[in-house]
């Protein structure tokens, strides 16, 4: 989907509360209901999060849960932000999306990430000290046999002797891959690199305005890298919920999301009165999220991934709210 120069996604953490009256596998199922929803109204692509150990989000692998989206879907794009690659092995992840790619019909996006939550670390028996090191090895592995070429490797962190996938991706050399940057100055290192990047404002600014050095600073990486044409339009995440009015969306949506904001587990977090004074959000009635979108597209956003289920929402709000965004674009 997109309008007046901007591009829209949806994007689920799944975040649970067993003590509401959803399961886990009911939220699954909405959740398919959702990206159904999301494709017959235009949205180009509907992501999910890989979380371990905690109801902070109930996708442990995401390729199980986007290979049933696969048979429900034809045309919108399935995205995982992210794949956290120091808990998994290579070339079983490279596996894995090759093959919801080709049951897909080639719509898979690899996001990717290095891991950020302690108690998946300590729950992989890992330590972060080295996640970068095992972020590098596994990312190279996986994007060498997604191209369709052989691997022979014997590291530290990734062991492969002499494999091809025997089921490539639909693709041409593979999905596309996003690395997810949760500082600014890591920005500018991805797009020297030459990669797409996905980020998740909520989680590391405290005012929509930082968005633009996020903007600035991966393209000046892309520029100076000498990769050809303008940067890749970075994926940004921000929460979202449309009603009638601003009185309504507050009405129906305060309380799920300051569920959501009590429910985060990182440094940065935000609940309803501090999201919206600081921007980096899309709630409100019509009006106040075209104004919203329009201060977003003058910092630099092209590409947003809207967050709409949070905090055990009911389905009905979500899908309502679905719909009336989609009416603005």
């Amino acid at each position: 989907m997109t309008s007046s120069g901007l591009r829209f996604s949806i994007f689920s953490v799944l975040d649970h509360y067993p003590d509401g009256p959803r399961s886990v596998r009911q939220h699954y199922e909405e959740t398919l209901e959702n990206l159904v929803l999301a494709e017959e109204l235009g949205f180009e692509a509907f992501w999910i999060a890989e979380h371990h150990f905690h109801e902070y989000g109930i996708v442990p692998n995401p390729a199980v849960f986007l290979a049933a989206a696969s048979q429900r879907t034809s045309r919108i794009g399935l995205g995982v932000a992210v794949s956290a690659l120091p808990f998994r092995n290579a070339v079983l992840t490279a596996e894995d999306y090759a093959m919801v790619d080709t049951l897909s019909g080639g719509r898979v996006h690899l996001g990717v990430g290095s891991g950020y939550l302690k108690h998946e670390f300590h729950g992989f028996r890992l330590t972060g000290d080295r996640k970068r090191e095992r972020f590098d090895e596994g990312l190279d592995a996986i994007e060498t046999l997604l191209a369709g070429k052989a691997l022979d490797r014997d590291s530290e962190f990734v062991r492969a002797g002499d494999v091809t996938l025997n089921v490539q991706p639909v693709q041409e050399g593979g999905p596309p891959i996003y690395v997810a940057v949760l500082r600014r100055e890591v920005a500018y290192h991805v797009g020297k690199a030459g990669r797409r990047m996905l980020s998740v404002p909520y989680a590391s600014v405290t005012d929509l305005r930082e968005v633009k050095g996020i903007v600035d600073d991966y393209a000046r990486g892309w520029s100076e890298g000498g990769h050809a044409g303008p940067a890749p339009d970075i994926g940004f995440a921000f929460h979202g919920y449309v009603a009638e009015t601003d009185e309504a969306a507050r009405a129906e949506a305060e309380t799920a999301f300051d569920t959501y904001a009590s429910s985060r587990l990182y440094g940065k977090s935000a609940g309803w009165d501090e999201i919206t004074s600081r921007g980096y959000c899309l709630f409100g009635g019509p009006e106040s999220v075209r104004q919203r979108l329009d201060d977003m597209k003058g910092l630099g956003v092209r590409h947003i991934m809207l967050l709409t289920d949070f905090g055990g929402l009911a389905r009905e709000k979500v899908q309502g709210s679905l719909g009336k965004f989609a009416k603005l674009l």
